[in-house]
């Protein structure tokens, strides 16, 4: 069975939907969810079981065509636009909440507004206040910060776009472990994304890191060299290179792993 991944905002939630249309990767589909008629992108498509991957209740109904590209490039300019009206109303309420993005879905039947709190919200109120004024059908989502930064976008420190804004569709797990597992400073500036959490980066090449970790001796551990025994003080994971302070040394040598013998 050919499925396709698809997302309704770039680096969004993946959704699984069969590939009825047998589209390509990057082609653009209207389809049905959520009882709304939305824009979608396709992300990849190939064959998986239904034990693989599990489908989302979406109706595929066409190839987007010229008109639908540019119903929902207009619908992007009207969200904005209600984006700046509905902060105004969030001040008028006095709720604590930071609205970050809107967007109406293609048919303009749910207008979706983001934001981030620090806890929970009571917004029925305003919920009420904004289907008034806009018409349609009004939903909250509150996100977290990593969330935000994925929605809002930006230049991270390596001065490449965010990983979350650009390919990644969901986060992954990441902790200061990994950060310890590539010798990078523990100062926190140095180590997290815009969101302030720790870079998702650096769960890319963990697994790498862990598996050098693996064949290689651990820091204090007695080994043998070609000069002598000595102790590890330092190593190089990706090249495989030990820095040893042999007995009766003060200044460590640095030796590749085929020259190290363990205890």
């Amino acid at each position: 069975m050919e499925v396709m991944e698809i997302r309704f905002q770039k680096a969004g939630q993946s959704h699984w939907a069969v590939n009825q249309l047998q589209v390509q990767a990057g082609s653009q589909i209207v389809v049905k969810f959520n009882h709304c008629q939305d824009l979608a992108q396709v992300v990849r498509a190939q064959d998986l079981t239904s034990e693989e991957v599990a489908l989302d209740e979406i109706v595929v109904e066409r190839t987007a065509v010229a008109t639908d590209l540019t119903h929902a490039a207009s619908n992007q300019v009207d969200a904005q636009a209600a984006l700046h009206q509905a902060r105004q109303m969030v001040r008028q309420h006095h709720l604590r909440m930071k609205l970050t993005i809107a967007r109406y879905t293609l048919d303009r039947h749910k207008l979706i507004f983001y934001f981030t709190a620090d806890g929970r919200v009571d917004f029925r109120e305003l919920v009420r206040d904004l289907a008034s004024v806009f018409k349609t059908r009004i939903e909250l989502r509150q996100i977290g910060v990593r969330d935000e930064a994925k929605l809002l976008g930006g230049i991270g420190p390596c001065g490449r776009q965010l990983c979350c804004s650009t390919f990644l569709g969901e986060f992954v797990p990441v902790s200061i472990k990994m950060a310890k597992n590539q010798n990078l400073s523990l100062n926190p500036t140095k180590i997290s994304g815009l969101c302030g959490r720790l870079m998702c980066c650096l769960q890319f090449e963990d697994d790498m890191y862990e598996e050098a970790k693996a064949a290689l001796p651990d820091y204090g551990e007695r080994v043998q060299t070609v000069d002598g025994p000595g102790k590890v003080v330092g190593m190089n994971l990706l090249s495989h290179v030990l820095r040893v302070r042999l007995d009766g040394h003060e200044v460590p040598v640095d030796y590749d792993l085929e020259e190290i013998k363990q205890h």
